[in-house]
């Protein structure tokens, strides 16, 4: 699904303060870069995908064992130029994970943040620091589908019960974006 990213972001009701700041970060960096956040070519930051998936019962999600953080970590990566951002976040779920069933269960971005990436070597080149100005996509998966590892990337991949996310994951800059996932995934089953 293609959509104004501009336009969206503008009109974005962020959930909490920190999602506020993201959102004016990234209005900030649309405005400055147009058109060019789109590809990695951008070196000061660039547009990634994220998907949030969780079980049918909503109490779990997926995440992976990243090898390059040393963390488990939700499923995504760059958009590399692909405007259809939801479609980018669903291969990333299916490369990183084996998962090809999945249920869209909002069609625009589920939240946005502004993530810190340290530098880093990838492929054998070293990756300068820069920023992820992330979109997270909402998706349900059943819990039983055969998982797959893609020892390029990940080293594991399993589901994670909500209240054990804290545990698993060791970068604590993602625990107040996991947490707030979170938050959003039982307001909405409430509702």
């Amino acid at each position: 699904m293609m959509f104004d990213l501009k336009k969206f972001i503008e009109g974005y009701q962020a959930f909490d303060e920190r999602e506020e700041a993201s959102r004016q970060a990234f209005l900030y960096y649309l405005r400055a870069f147009g058109e060019n956040i789109w590809t990695r070519d951008n070196l000061t930051g660039h547009l990634t995908v994220s998907a949030w998936v969780v079980n049918p019962a909503g109490n779990k999600a997926l995440m992976a064992f990243h090898n390059i953080y040393q963390s488990w970590a939700w499923l995504g990566g760059h958009a590399d130029g692909d405007r259809n951002l939801m479609a980018a976040a669903q291969r990333e779920v299916e490369e990183e994970s084996g998962v090809k069933n999945l249920k869209v269960l909002s069609k625009l971005p589920f939240d946005v943040e502004v993530l810190q990436v340290k530098g880093h070597v990838k492929k054998g080149r070293q990756v300068a620091a820069h920023l992820h100005y992330n979109l997270t996509f909402l998706f349900e998966a059943d819990e039983n589908e055969n998982l797959v590892v893609r020892s390029d990337e990940n080293s594991g991949v399993k589901w994670i019960g909500f209240e054990k996310i804290e545990r698993d994951c060791s970068e604590d800059h993602m625990l107040p974006v996991y947490q707030r996932l979170i938050k959003k995934v039982l307001i909405r089953k409430q509702g």
